[in-house]
């Protein structure tokens, strides 16, 4: 759905994969922030790299320009909201997978580790969710898949599920 569309405001929390193309125009800048102040929860999944990095963020400072995009800590609610996730595993797109040696599922190295980034308000509330060098909607998707590796399913489901109970408890 695009951002500009006003049925946004129907949905506690949105999900955007590939923000590293982003390409947001004044109007949905503007949608954006309005939806996340609003109460809105984002999302953002599925880019990899210094390049995709620096799309995303310029993005986001047009939405943000008074926000900074910082780690997200250890003790954040949205890591404990059900699920306590303290694992920070780098969920794989399914084309960084490999068969290795004997056939074992490997996940081809990445140029830089997994990391959970946020945005956050004056409140601490997290507005928007940054998932930087993984795919977790990929493992959600392969999930029946017996190359997908379940553990990463199994830690990709926790974190959309905490995202989502955060989204409507916060």
């Amino acid at each position: 759905m695009p951002l500009t569309d006003d049925r946004v405001f129907d949905y506690p929390w949105i999900y955007a994969t590939q923000v590293g193309y982003w390409q947001l125009g004044d109007d949905e800048t503007g949608r954006l922030r309005e939806y996340l102040l609003r109460g809105g929860f984002l999302v953002v999944d599925d880019f990899y790299g210094p390049e995709q990095w620096s799309v995303f963020r310029e993005s986001m400072k047009r939405v943000f320009p008074e926000r900074a995009i910082v780690e997200i800590s250890e003790q954040s609610a949205v890591l404990h909201v059900l699920y306590d996730l303290d694992q920070r595993t780098q969920i794989p797109g399914l084309r960084h997978l490999r068969r290795g040696p004997g056939g074992e599922i490997v996940v081809e190295p990445q140029e830089t580790g997994p990391r959970w980034r946020g945005i956050y308000d004056d409140e601490g509330r997290l507005l928007v969710a940054v998932n930087f060098n993984m795919d977790i909607g990929d493992a959600w998707e392969h999930a029946d898949m017996p190359e997908y590796p379940e553990p990463m399913t199994a830690l990709a489901y926790r974190f959309g599920i905490n995202y989502i109970i955060y989204a409507m408890t916060h």
